[in-house]
């Protein structure tokens, strides 16, 4: 069938199908709720230079290691899936159909909207059915080779057959897809209103069907990938350093989403596997920013010439970034962390209070939510639509989720208090464990023992006063600290006691809470419900969040799911900030930073520095 013809008929099908009160959308970009922030004429956005000069080197520091530059599949770890790597605006991903959500370009001034990239323009019902995406004619790969609608399907049948869980966990909702012509393509839902999977569907990769199609996709390489980015890869020292050079002739250069991004020429990372080593090669003049996450070292390490004579700045951003979920996870896979009472116990011996005076600089905030920083916190009591999403629940939730805010023992900062370790005791007691001679102790006479597994050696030192406060009651953990690939291997199999790990959170809470607490996930290797949560009440309140209609229903769903996530004591909560610690060289430049994201990708270099 000519392509013509068969592009007339799929439009006709499409129309005709559509009931006759339908509403069809045709538009620049895409919000999750409302209308997006920046009109169809817009010219750049609004926290960026658009005059920002091009040009210069900046050098960045990478977290840990590399083994592969493939970063779409379960195997090896890729410089993107490192940490801090994604705040760099540098990455070997390959540019999706939209900016502004998901991982490759995120919006700093709007929480839930895309603009088109790769596309540029989409369309839908008012039913939320499908959605048609209509690319850009210029837009090219790194070869010169124009992106299609078939580089898109290939790329959605690549990624859901052989990509990571995680692709697979947000492209099942979609029924089919449909070629409509050269540079336009249809995703047809599984089911009407899923308004976020529109959003998701634009994070998609697009990568070239002619260059993976005679390739193993699924194997670890130092081969960088032919992507269609404003950056290519340009050198490879394995698991130590990636170069990027700009592209010259990037074909997206002049969008509205890309004015005054993307000005170094040149962005060199060198990867540091102890932070203490890293923070040293600043000091020393071997890159140019370091995103501090210790508290000790930014209340003591910054008296060194180059901050004393201003060659160095030293910030605190204060931002609105949902903080990620920081927690040590309970592999409820395995006994005896099967038991709520004994992880309720588990938690109360930990002391935060302590761990923030004497080793934070009482720098953290206690977090008490999956969403930390953000409006999806649940606090206070249940109430409004909240209230009425967790009722049909009653019977399956403890009581006090309706009567009392979610709380965690507070301690003076000076040890836990009698009183609350007699709690933790009746609550071991509770889960089948007695002590008995000094120690905790089951029906068989075993001591309560299980492993803390870890990757960064740096939270020994957080860990250490926990364990010794588990101690007092007998209880044996053991701190294990491993290798990365190591780390992932057993991560990827559940193959651990407890770890203390992160979850990310974006601005839009949806479908990849699927991947962190749906039953769905449990025993899919390579998932992140690390907890190995099993819960129909968590199911279905993750459901209702990923099909909700508006931003009020959103917030109410995300508060349920928060709550009756933190009442099954699933984690140990950890801690979080509210702004960014950065130290950086005088002759970098930064726009007003927006309140979502630190927009490295929009710095540039002083043009009168040498």
């Amino acid at each position: 069938m000519p392509l013509l013809f068969r592009t007339l008929c799929c439009t006709l099908l499409l129309v005709t199908a559509l009931p006759s009160w339908a509403t069809l959308y045709r538009q620049h970009g895409y919000s999750l709720y409302g209308q997006p922030h920046y009109p169809e004429n817009f010219e750049h956005l609004d926290y960026v230079n658009p005059g920002a000069p091009k040009g210069g080197t900046l050098r960045v520091m990478g977290s840990g290691t590399f083994d592969t530059l493939n970063p779409y599949t379960l195997k090896g770890t890729s410089p993107i899936n490192t940490g801090d790597f994604a705040q760099l605006g540098i990455s070997e991903l390959n540019e999706p159909l939209m900016a502004g959500s998901g991982l490759y370009d995120p919006s700093g001034d709007e929480p839930y909207s895309a603009y088109g990239l790769i596309a540029e323009s989409l369309e839908f019902a008012d039913n939320r059915s499908w959605v048609v995406f209509n690319l850009r004619p210029e837009a090219r790969f790194h070869d010169g080779q124009a992106i299609t609608a078939e580089d898109v399907a290939f790329s959605y049948r690549l990624l859901k057959e052989q990509g990571h869980p995680n692709y697979r966990s947000v492209l099942q909702d979609v029924s089919r897809i449909d070629i409509l012509g050269e540079r336009r393509i249809r995703f047809v839902f599984k089911r009407p209103g899923n308004s976020l999977l529109i959003l998701r569907l634009g994070e998609l990769p697009v990568l070239p069907a002619h260059y993976w199609r005679d390739r193993d996709f699924a194997s670890t390489t130092f081969q960088p990938g032919l992507n269609s980015g404003p950056y290519r890869v340009t050198n490879v020292d394995p698991g130590r350093s990636v170069v990027y050079e700009r592209v010259r002739n990037y074909w997206g250069r002049d969008l509205p989403i890309n004015r005054g991004k993307y000005n170094f020429d040149r962005m060199e990372v060198e990867f540091y596997r102890d932070n203490n080593v890293a923070f040293e090669a600043f000091k020393a003049g071997e890159f140019d920013l370091y995103i501090d996450h210790k508290a000790s070292n930014w209340a003591n390490a910054y008296q060194f010439p180059a901050v004393d004579n201003g060659d160095i700045l030293k910030r605190e951003i204060t931002h609105e970034i949902p903080s990620p979920t920081q927690a040590m996870f309970f592999n409820t896979r395995r006994t005896p962390f099967d038991s709520l009472p004994l992880r309720k116990a588990l938690g109360m011996l930990f002391d935060f209070e302590w761990s923030n005076r004497v080793l934070f600089y009482g720098a953290y905030q206690r977090s008490l939510s999956y969403y930390p920083n953000s409006p999806f916190s649940a606090t206070g009591v249940p109430a409004g639509q909240e209230f009425l999403n967790l009722s049909p629940y009653r019977d399956q939730l403890p009581p006090e989720l309706f009567l009392q805010p979610f709380s965690l023992p507070v301690t003076d900062g000076r040890g836990i208090p009698r009183e609350t370790l007699r709690e933790a005791v009746e609550l071991f007691a509770e889960a089948g464990w007695k002590l008995r001679r000094g120690r905790l102790e089951n029906d068989e006479g075993e001591p309560l023992r299980f492993e803390m597994l870890l990757v960064n050696s740096s939270l020994e030192r957080i860990l250490q006063p926990y364990r010794a406060n588990l101690a007092r009651l007998g209880i044996d953990m053991q701190i294990r600290t491993v290798d990365r690939a190591q780390y992932k291997a057993r991560l990827d199999q559940f193959d651990y006691d407890m770890i203390l790990t992160t979850l990310p959170q974006g601005l839009s809470p949806g479908l990849e809470q699927i991947g962190y607490f749906h039953s769905s996930q449990r025993n899919v290797k390579g998932s992140r419900n690390y907890a190995g949560i099993n819960n129909p009440v968590v199911d279905e309140l993750v459901e209702r969040l990923g099909a909700a209609s508006s931003r009020s229903e959103q917030v109410a769903a995300a508060r349920a799911l928060d709550r009756v996530l933190l009442w099954n004591h699933y984690t140990i909560p950890n801690w979080y900030i509210n702004y960014h610690r950065i130290a950086y060289r005088n002759w970098l430049r930064t726009p007003d930073i927006p309140p979502y994201t630190l927009a490295i990708r929009s710095w540039w270099k002083d043009p009168a520095s040498n």
